[in-house]
């Protein structure tokens, strides 16, 4: 049987580290969490999401599935989403995507992959929706790259669009969305201009962010 000890080893020495560097670490980290982001964030492997913005453990909750989606039938990203905002009160919350994303690049390219496929098609259905931009470059890597930005675009707006986040702008919750992509060449983030916070915000936010598309 193949076992995974190194794996253990590193986690004994990481939570030795942290001692050494902060006694009371554990110990505080253990009694509450109270985050004050929600990362919704791309399964890859190359996107750790904590450690790309410098946040310890218990300092932002996260999500993370392929190609970063927000569907408003994925009851898994909705109990993570209602559950930051109602009971942690999370004041923001980020969608992250990143540059050379392969489940955007299986969805632009048609790709069959098997199950995947099926969850892959809200990607091709935003390909379609802007089929315009995209179509203005002959390069592939810039129709990825495109794609990739404007998947974020949209994301950030389904998640403004859940019964969540328009019940906390109801009850007058301070709570801001921000569309992000990150670089895996450079290991930078950018930001979509895409900042939300409030139902009358939402659809020119959404224009001016689409606007340099067209």
């Amino acid at each position: 049987m193949k076992t995974l000890t190194h794996l253990l080893q590193n986690n004994r020495d990481w939570a030795n580290q942290m001692t050494r560097l902060t006694p009371d670490f554990f110990a505080k980290l253990a009694q509450q969490q109270t985050p004050p982001y929600l990362w919704i964030g791309c399964s890859d492997s190359r996107v750790p999401a904590t450690q790309l913005v410098g946040l310890d453990p218990g300092e932002m909750f996260v999500h993370r599935n392929v190609a970063n989606l927000v569907t408003h039938t994925d009851f898994n990203c909705l109990s993570v989403l209602q559950y930051a905002v109602e009971v942690l009160q999370v004041k923001h919350i980020i969608v992250c995507g990143h540059y050379g994303c392969g489940g955007v690049k299986a969805a632009l390219q048609a790709q069959r992959l098997g199950l995947i496929d099926n969850w892959l098609r809200h990607l091709q259905d935003i390909a379609e929706k802007h089929a315009a931009a995209l179509h203005k470059t002959a390069d592939e890597e810039q129709r990825l790259a495109r794609l990739c930005e404007l998947n974020v675009i949209e994301q950030t707006i389904n998640v403004c669009q859940t019964t969540i986040v328009q019940d906390a702008w109801t009850r007058g919750q301070e709570l801001f969305i921000h569309g992000w992509i990150y670089g895996l060449q450079d290991g930078l983030v950018r930001d979509m201009q895409v900042t939300i916070g409030s139902r009358d915000a939402l659809w020119p936010a959404y224009q001016q962010a689409t606007a340099a598309y067209l």
